[in-house]
């Protein structure tokens, strides 16, 4: 009973003392959370003394390539491929959308080509001649870009690298890879945050009991560890507020009830609808537009393929539609330099097909329709297939992030004890 009332009685006089420990174990679990989600973003770049032992680097940004290779992985294995992409265009239609345009670089490259190699020769051909020889090319020019099309098409692992061009892209542009996992995990990043608050609030009680217990205890042992309480409790607070707060965004995998009354389902998993929708929307706008693909497909590291491909088809139209010319730009230029005009004519297709197709790019969206295709396989995948979106963001060196909030934990609590002895 003497040892109940000396309990009472210290905690009325240490009143604001002891009301302070589970406020303070409050702001130790929502500060080593905010600490510990800025840690997988942020820096982009390292930033400290390399090699990298006193610096830090956002956990995502450091392992940018394996995490886009990951994501990647995910998105064509799971949820589109390249001939998803490429097989809802239509080949007439776009030779149709890219028709104006590409008539007129058609006249710009004849014209070009021809006064480079033989000015006397096409200044001296009569202007009708001119014109005709350019407006059969022209004539010409949309059944080459559709021929083009279906050759791509049936040869997209030859000319289109998707993976190379997803990883390539994150990797160069760190913070729309950050976007790409903190997007698609807003609400459970700010569960983290959040559940600090609640779950340090209740260790923060268990604490303050503690420390009411051992100050009147009367054990020698405790007595003489006391001062270890408070940071033990911090580091603990830290530690296993991290833990069960990434716990319980992933699992459990279906709803289920614990003790009879409390009810819970993965936070992550919860939410698939809202989070296939904003996930193949942000990847439809920063990822897989036709901007970015076209580009990969002009540039990437199997655009020679590409130029083969445009330079055979090139020639070919060339040859058909010189018709009674050919023989004269032959014999006044020489072969050889007839087959160097054509392959240069080529190149400046390509060269000038970067802004050509921009006109295009609106149907390609709409044909494509990456948003909604995303969105939908994503919600045919399993559990299993929905939490890898996510995961990895937390798999890779979670450890470090439970580490660093036990640490902080540890350090406010030492605090705490100065506090309070002093």
């Amino acid at each position: 009973m003497d040892l109940i009332n000396a309990i009472i009685l210290d905690f009325k006089t240490n009143l604001w003392v002891y009301l302070s420990m589970p406020i303070i174990a409050s702001l130790i679990g929502y500060i080593t959370k905010i600490v510990a989600i800025k840690m997988m973003f942020q820096p982009l770049e390292f930033i400290g003394i390399k090699p990298p032992y006193l610096g830090w680097q956002g956990i995502i940004p450091r392992r940018a390539e394996k995490m886009s290779s990951m994501a990647c992985d995910i998105m064509t294995t799971r949820l589109i491929s390249t001939r998803d992409i490429f097989s809802r265009l239509d080949s007439g239609r776009i030779a149709k959308e890219i028709e104006k345009p590409m008539l007129d670089v058609t006249q710009k490259i004849t014209h070009e080509v021809m006064e480079h190699y033989q000015p006397g020769l096409w200044e001296s051909l009569p202007w009708g001649i001119r014109e005709l020889l350019i407006k059969r090319i022209q004539n010409e020019t949309p059944h080459i870009v559709k021929d083009i099309m279906d050759q791509v098409k049936d040869n997209l692992d030859e000319i289109f690298d998707l993976k190379h061009m997803v990883v390539s892209n994150l990797v160069r542009d760190k913070a729309l890879l950050n976007r790409i996992f903190y997007e698609s995990g807003h609400k459970e990043f700010k569960f983290i945050q959040n559940s600090g608050i609640y779950f340090g609030f209740t260790i923060g009680i268990v604490q303050m009991l503690t420390w009411l217990f051992a100050s009147h205890c009367g054990v020698p042992v405790i007595e003489a560890h006391k001062s270890l309480i408070m940071p033990f409790f911090g580091l603990f607070t830290g530690w296993f507020t991290d833990w069960l707060a990434l716990k319980m965004i992933f699992n459990p995998k279906h709803p289920k009830t614990y003790f009879g009354i409390f009810k819970w389902h993965g936070l992550f998993l919860k939410r698939r609808k809202e989070v296939a929708a904003d996930y193949g929307s942000l990847i439809a706008q920063e990822i897989l537009t036709p901007s970015t693909i076209m580009n990969a497909v002009l540039t990437g590291p199997l655009s020679d393929n590409l130029f083969f491909m445009i330079q055979h088809h090139v020639k070919k139209a060339i040859d058909e539609q010189s018709g009674l010319l050919k023989p004269l730009v032959v014999l006044t230029v020489g072969s050889t330099t007839y087959q160097e005009m054509k392959k240069v004519v080529a190149q400046r297709m390509m060269d000038f097909l970067p802004k050509t197709l921009k006109h295009m790019e609106k149907y390609a969206e709409d044909a494509m329709d990456i948003r909604n295709t995303l969105s939908t396989k994503m919600a045919e995948m399993t559990e299993e297939e929905f939490e890898s979106l996510l995961r990895p963001a937390f798999q890779q060196d979670e450890w470090i992030l439970i580490a660093v909030g036990a640490v902080l934990g540890f350090l406010v609590g030492e605090f705490q004890v100065f506090f309070m002895l002093h």
